[in-house]
Parts: structure tokens; C-alpha cells; sequence
């Protein structure tokens, strides 16, 4: 099967013929990343909408239920976990509470520290949206066969890694 061209091929041609002494081969990958990073963005904000989410709440309501019973983890490795500022992590934390699908409260090991834990109404609601949301990761990457998810999984871990991007364990 050939490939169809795309916009980036268009962008890689010109630049090739106006500045034939640079590689530009990278912006065919950065390119083509980017364009899939608001495929995916999209894709997942309608998704995340029919459940009355978004994105950042998905991400801490999905590590609080990954982290098991009794689904709690601190602000600090949930902001490790969603990579993002202190600041960030409290205003995600203070939607989620007014919705009432987390709590917070003081540790009964460490009472001074602040420990987040998932409600029944927080499991439910990611449990409920956690299916469509694999479908639709599944229909962005419909155009692959198995074996190149795969792959292509593989490389991008590959560049990750190769920035530095490895996992903090909560």
C-alpha cells in the first residue's frame, strides 16, 4: 500500500526546494506529531465532555483509580504523575472536590500531610468514561496495523526516554 501524501510532505517539498543545503527531515516527524497532538486533543475533549470532564481532571481521577484501593495518592505524586506545577495539580484538585468525585484530607499516618482520595462518584465517573475513551484512542489509530502500534509505540518511547522522560514511581 502506498502512502498518501500530507500536509507536512507539502512543507518538506518547498522547503527542499528553497533551502536545498538544510535537512529538514525532522519537521516530518515534529511536523506530523504535532498535527496528531491536536487530533488526539480534539478527539479527547469530546470524548472527556460526554462524561462532563476534561483532560486534567480524566488524568488525576485515572491515577487515583490506577494507584488501587483505597485510591489515594498525595498531590505530590499526583503531580508527578500528570507532570505539572504544584499550582496546577491544587486547581484540578479544588474542580474535582466541588464536584465531589475526590476528597482531600489530612493523613492519619502524617497529619501534616495532605492525602487525596477517589469517591465512590469519582470511580464511577471515570469507570464510565474510561471504555469510550479507549475506543476513541483506538479509532485515532485505526490507519496501523497491530504490529506498527507496536513499533510506533516503541520509537516514541524511545524518544521519550532519550529525553529524559522516565516515570517517578508515587
Amino acid at each position: 500500500m502506498t502512502d498518501a501524501e500530507d500536509a507536512v510532505d507539502l512543507i518538506l517539498e518547498q522547503w527542499a526546494r528553497e533551502r536545498p543545503d538544510l535537512d529538514c527531515s525532522p519537521m516530518g516527524v515534529i511536523g506530523r506529531i504535532t498535527q496528531l497532538q491536536r487530533e488526539v486533543f480534539l478527539a479527547q475533549r469530546a470524548t472527556f465532555a460526554r462524561y462532563g470532564l476534561d483532560a486534567p481532571s480524566f488524568d488525576v481521577l485515572a491515577a487515583l483509580r490506577r494507584a488501587g484501593a483505597p485510591y489515594q495518592l498525595t498531590p505530590t505524586a499526583l503531580m508527578r504523575t500528570a507532570l505539572v506545577t504544584s499550582g496546577a495539580i491544587t486547581q484540578r484538585l479544588d474542580r474535582l472536590e466541588e464536584k465531589g468525585l475526590i476528597t482531600r484530607e489530612r493523613s492519619e499516618a502524617d497529619g501534616r500531610a495532605v492525602v487525596v482520595t477517589l469517591t465512590d462518584a469519582g470511580r464511577e465517573a471515570l469507570d464510565a468514561a474510561l471504555p469510550d475513551h479507549l475506543d476513541t484512542e483506538r479509532k485515532l489509530l485505526d490507519g496501523l496495523a497491530d504490529d506498527e502500534r507496536e513499533q510506533l509505540a516503541t520509537l516514541l518511547r524511545r524518544v521519550l526516554v532519550g529525553l529524559g522522560r522516565t516515570p517517578q514511581r508515587p
